[in-house]
Parts: C-alpha cells; structure tokens; sequence
C-alpha cells in the first residue's frame, strides 16, 4: 500500500496532472451550479477531450468533473431551490430556508465545509480500505438492495413535519406510481403512458425535481405579492449574512458531518445505490436523531439538516470508484460513463488494475484528496459573490429560475412535450403545497421506486416467483430488521408523548 500511495503521489504531483485537478473541480463546480447539466453530461463532453492523454491524467480530470459538480450543485439549490444535480435535492430542503432567512452566506459556508469533510473522510476510507470493501460490495444481490431500498424509505418521517406523517405518506405512495410510468423493466411492455409516446422512457427525473421545487417555488412567490417585495428589501438592503461559524454551530454540525460520511461512503461503495440515495438516508438520520426543537427545525432552516446531506452525496460521489476501481462494475451512471472511458483508453478495471496499472488507481484516489482541498480554497472566497445572487430584484430573479428550469429540462431531451409536462406538474405542485403537502417524500419515492420494483422482481425470478429470500437471506434479514427498527424508534416517541400529558392528568386528579 506504501508502495502504491508513492506511486499515486508522484503521477499525482506531475505538473499536468495537478492542472487537470484544477481544470476538473473548476469546471465540475461550475457544470454542478447549472440545473440540468449534470456531471455525466460533462464527463461525456470529456471523454473525446481526453484522448490523447495518458489514462491517468484522463481520469484525474474526470474524476475531478465528477465530485466538482456534486460540490457545486448544492449553490443552486441553497440559493435559487433548484437542484443542479440529483444528488443536491435534499440540500435545498434546509438550505434554501436558510437563504430566505438571509443566512445564504452560512448555508453555503456549511455546504463548503461539510462537502469538503465528506469528501476528504471517503478519500481516506478509499485509500485504506477498497481491496476489502470490493469483497463486501460483491456480497450484495438483487434481494440485499431490495432492502436497502426499503430501509431509504424510511427517511420519509424527516420529511414529516408535526401531525403531517399521514399527507407525507401519501406523497410517497404518488412518487412511487409515477415511478411505474413507462416501459416495464422486464417485458418491456407500455404501462400508465395512455398511449403517449414520449412516456414510453418514464418521467425524467430532472423534469420532476425542477418542476416541484425550482419552478413550483417561483410560482409560489408570484401568488405571495408582500413576500417577494419582503424578500427583495431583505435582499438589496445586502444582509446576505455571515460565513463565519460559531463555537456552538460548529459542535452542532460535526457529529452530523462525521456520521453521514461514513454512511454517504458505504452506501456509494453499493453498485446502482449513488449520491442522491445517500443524501437522503444521511438527512433521515439525522431527523432522527435529532431531539426537541432541534427535530422541529428540520425543513426550516436546519444546520443539521443542510451538513449531512452534503457530507453524504460528496462521500457517496467518492466511494462509487470502489466497484468502478475494483471490481470494474459502475456504482452509478456517472461511473458507468467513467468506465466506458477507461475501457477506450485500453484499461480494463477490476481486481487486477492494482497490479497492471497501479498509476490510474492510486493517482485517482490521492487526486481526490488533493481535489477536494483545492474546491475548498476556491469556493470559500467566492461564496460572497455567489450569494449576491439573492440581491437581484424579485422581477429579474423569477424570470432568471423559470428560465433556467425550462432550458435545463429542454436540453436533456430536446422535447417541447417535457416543457408541457413540467408546467403541468408545477401547477400540481402548487396545489398540492398551499394544502400542505410535502414534496420532498414524492422525489424520495420516485428515486427509489424504479429501484426497488427492479431489484424485487429480480430476486423473485431467482426464487422462482417466492419471497422467502426477505427472511432466508441473513443480509437481507439484517436490513429490513433494522428499517423496522428505524421505524418504530419515531413511534415509540409518539406514544410516550401521548403518555406523558394522560399520566400528568392522572397525577393532578389524585
């Protein structure tokens, strides 16, 4: 391992190779703040770039691309509440109440420091422990991600603000049904596209997620004439609020930086699992955690709630080289671009790159490190020029969101059906929000449903149509034990809750 961190550093330290880290965590942070242009668009645009280039370098600037978007995608959700990429959405759910608060400049420190923590924590996990964990990740079958799948939905109860579990469930069950639009996994065979061709391939993700958050959130502040004017003297009077962090917000955040990557890592080590389902599991956790007033804050405007899921997608982003490395297998679709490139560069990926090219592997690893430093040194600097994003007028802002929700969408497909459908969705959206209804679980549902409907109907053709892997199975056991358990904890504490007040009266009337 001495021998191969030498060997990294020194591929790594060649003056082209630390320009390529430059280059990739630049133009990754900036491609991450674009809605629609996610890391996969740009590591495709890469690959013809990186040709001619030794497979090392060529992979330092891709790997660069790829967790320099997952960095950046979290300014456009904090400030504007769009997503630049799928695994930033959990981001905007505490980080845009907290730029409405006029703490955009904390919300962003916070994003800049955890991102970075998580990124750094998973390059060292990477760096110790890949030979091991590619044996672990190989263990996992169809039923075992099942599981898991379900285990992620239970992070729908951090997505339930007081009294609203029941309307939080619904929204997840809706998620999963649009989940089902499309062409069936197995057979293929059209279902719930009413004859419409352009549902044959399903809803597109981007188009839900930016039509219920970006676009929805901008209609909204057209319906609240006196808030939009509110918010525009907030924002021009220049209170884009301090980056520092106190003492005590620093006590606050760390624990929950330390927990969600370590758990962002292991679930990015899962072929198919990613940075969006780790983003989502490390923000359920810490609702979960989380006690008091402090559970109450989640989706107002949580420290808590905005550092995890950033710690999780940037550890996450870092663990999926673990199967791409190792075992040669895409832990998520922008691996799996990644792998195509390194199969052009005449690199086969697997259990034996240790041995015949230990250059790409460890200079990719230690890249990471270094990466991740430098996104940090340019990121902090620039925050408060990024936030005077919010100073613009509400009139010049507005048209800014709706512009870049709509041209993001359209290019991905090049379809004005998406542009018709995207309105129609936000318009549902907004119903759907002046009654109260999160849309947080409905995103969590959609993700997830696709994946669990493949990985059930996968384990089933394995048993021969039986359900008897969810209990034969110890791994499968194991986790659908725990998702009971995560389950019952938020219940326990409802039912003392309702105790305490019958014991109080019992008390009072003796």
């Amino acid at each position: 391992m001495i021998e191969g961190i030498l060997i990294g550093l020194t591929t790594v330290l060649d003056p082209t190779n630390l320009l390529m880290v430059f280059v990739g965590v630049f133009a990754g942070t900036f491609i991450g703040m674009l809605p629609g242009l996610g890391p996969i668009s740009a590591i495709a645009l890469m690959i013809p770039i990186t040709y001619g280039f030794d497979p090392a370098t060529g992979m330092i600037l891709m790997a660069g691309v790829y967790y320099g978007a997952v960095f950046g995608g979290s300014t456009s959700s904090i400030l504007i509440n769009a997503p630049g990429i799928a695994g930033t959405v959990a981001t905007a759910f505490d980080g845009y109440p907290l730029a409405k608060k006029g703490q955009a400049g904390k919300a962003l420190a916070i994003a800049a420091y955890a991102s970075f923590s998580g990124g750094t924590i998973a390059a060292v996990f990477l760096l110790l422990m890949a030979p091991a964990l590619a044996s672990v990740a190989l263990s996992f079958q169809s039923s075992e991600y099942f599981a898991l799948m379900v285990l992620g939905l239970t992070a729908v109860a951090a997505f339930a603000g007081r009294g609203s579990f029941l309307k939080a469930m619904m929204m997840t069950v809706f998620g999963l049904m649009l989940a089902t639009v499309g062409s069936d996994p197995v057979d293929g065979m059209p279902r719930f596209t009413f004859g419409q061709i352009d549902l044959l391939d399903g809803i597109s993700f981007l188009l839900l997620a930016m039509a219920t958050f970006a676009l929805s959130e901008a209609l909204m502040t057209v319906l609240k004439r006196e808030q939009i004017a509110d918010a525009a003297r907030a924002a021009t009077s220049g209170k884009m609020g301090s980056l520092k962090l106190s003492a005590g917000e620093v006590r606050e955040i760390a624990p929950a930086i330390g927990r969600s990557s370590v758990l962002g890592f292991f679930i990015g080590v899962l072929p198919g699992a990613g940075a969006t389902i780790a983003s989502f599991l490390g923000y359920g956790m810490e609702r979960n955690f989380a006690r008091g007033k402090k559970r109450d804050e989640f989706g107002h405007g949580s420290l808590r709630g905005l550092a995890a899921p950033e710690a999780a997608n940037n550890a996450a982003a870092s663990g999926s080289f673990v199967p791409l490395l190792t075992l040669g297998i895409p832990g998520s679709g922008t691996t799996a671009v990644m792998l195509g490139a390194l199969i052009s560069y005449g690199v086969n990926p697997g259990p034996t790159l240790f041995t015949e090219r230990p250059e790409v592997f460890w200079s990719v690893i230690i890249s990471m490190y270094i990466g991740n430093i430098v996104l940090l040194v340019l990121n902090l600097p620039l925050i408060p020029y990024i936030a005077r994003l919010l100073t613009l007028p509400s009139h010049l802002l507005v048209p800014l969101v709706l512009f870049f929700s709509l041209i993001g969408v359209y290019l991905v497909s090049f379809n004005p059906f998406d542009i018709f459908m995207m309105v129609g969705v936000a318009g549902v959206a907004i119903v759907l929000r002046l009654f109260g209804y999160p849309m947080a679980p409905m995103i969590l549902g959609f993700i997830l449903g696709d994946l669990m409907e493949r990985n059930l109907r996968r384990a089933m053709a394995i048993n021969d149509g039986s359900i008897s892997f969810l209990w034969e199975r110890p791994l499968t056991l194991a986790i659908l034990i725990v998702t009971v358990v995560v389950l019952a904890l938020p219940l326990a504490g409802y039912l003392r809750r309702i105790r305490r007040p019958a014991t109080a009266t019992a008390g009072e009337g003796g």
